[in-house]
């Protein structure tokens, strides 16, 4: 094999890679890039492939193929020494079959050890029922307010990760993002695209959702993607991100949105994140409380913590309702505030030991619950 390829575009490839493989495996081949070049004088005929067994992410990019050939070298290894090369390097790869891809770019050169091509696992193919396209920013909006939310919880794998599917809602039809770890929740809608009838849900795991926001660099892109019972794939131009779903049942999420809150506060989302991020500075690392005092138009949040002292601070706020102090843990809070784009942030109340719903202004299209504490 031997190839010549700008340094610019494989080091995007080979970053994207090397986030897919698994540098802990006790199977080395999926330490591994498979680089495979096309026949000599194509053009675009250079493809590079990781996997993990679960996600798999192909990649073709523009190259001057001299001699057609494949191989396998370690992602990690190839990607740091791109990395390390000169802007606009041009760099060669070249590979004689004898264990060894050498890699060069003008006095630089390299020598790797490589893995059979043939040893290289390829995700078996699965025919999708559903394609769509839809735009890469709505792709983002909803796996990127959501996955905060995602639950690092072993034991109930069925949370660890996004749960997309076809919603409706006040006659619409909805492509719906939804992820919980049983203290928080997170729900985004986006419409639905054309061709998403009969869609089959499916929970998108957490290292795919990382992976995927490394693909939709352009918000106007428009992605390609598929959805089967077992797997689902985004296609962006030349890259191509394949992954199982996880093969569980996500709960009725629905039972634990509260419809009947009343108490309702307005609160600038800024001013109100910075507030909860001062006074939290003093709270215990284990509970992070943070207590909210609400009375007429007037939030003061608090924190005691009998190790390290105590903190108010007290914000003017939209609230014209009965008078509650309730409280929860500042993280949580923090992560909610960072999702919300609206320059208005409003909670919803029911009691101190009630779920509160948070949502951005008067947009029902992603709402978030967030469970109190006792502080």
């Amino acid at each position: 094999m031997q190839v010549r390829v700008e340094r610019t575009a494989l080091l995007k490839a080979t970053g994207r890679a090397q986030g897919v493989v698994e540098r802990r495996t006790t199977i080395p081949i999926l330490q591994n890039l498979l680089i495979e070049a096309a026949e000599a004088g194509e053009a675009g005929g250079l493809a590079l492939r990781a996997t993990d067994l679960d996600i798999e992410i192909a990649e073709r990019l523009p190259a001057e193929i001299g001699r057609a050939g494949a191989v396998t070298v370690s992602a990690h290894m190839l990607h740091e020494i791109v990395r390390k090369l000169p802007d606009g390097a041009e760099v060669n790869l070249v590979s004689d079959g004898d264990g060894s891809l050498t890699v060069s770019a003008g006095r630089s050169r390299f020598a790797l050890s490589t893995l059979p091509r043939e040893d290289f696992p390829i995700m078996a193919s699965t025919e999708f029922a559903t394609k769509v396209n839809i735009p890469a920013g709505r792709i983002s909006r909803l796996f990127d307010k959501a996955k905060f939310a995602i639950s690092t919880e072993e034991t109930r794998y069925y949370l660890n990760g996004v749960y997309l599917h076809i919603a409706e809602a006040a006659g619409e039809k909805l492509l719906r993002a939804v992820a919980t770890d049983g203290h928080r929740l997170a729900r985004i809608d986006e419409p639905a695209p054309e061709g998403s009838d009969g869609m089959a849900d499916v929970i998108v795991p957490r290292k795919t959702v990382s992976e995927l926001r490394k693909l939709l660099e352009n918000d106007d892109d428009l992605v390609e993607m598929s959805v089967s019972e077992t797997k689902i794939r985004f296609s962006n131009g030349d890259v191509v991100l394949t992954s199982k779903v996880i093969d569980g049942a996500f709960p009725d999420y629905t039972r634990v949105i509260p419809t009947g809150n009343e108490l309702k506060l307005s609160v600038d989302a800024a001013r109100f994140a910075s507030a909860v991020d001062r006074v939290s500075t003093v709270s215990s690392e284990r509970t992070r409380g943070v207590k909210l005092s609400l009375d007429a138009d007037r939030l003061v949040l608090s924190v005691n913590s009998p190790d390290t002292g105590s903190a108010t601070e007290e914000l003017e706020v939209g609230y014209d309702a009965a008078p509650i102090e309730i409280g929860f843990n500042s993280k949580y809070l923090l992560e909610i505030a960072a999702q919300i784009d609206d320059e208005t942030a409003v909670f919803l109340f029911s009691d101190p030991n009630s779920p509160t719903l948070v949502r951005e202004g008067e947009d029902l299209s992603a709402i978030y619950v967030v469970m109190p504490m006792r502080v």
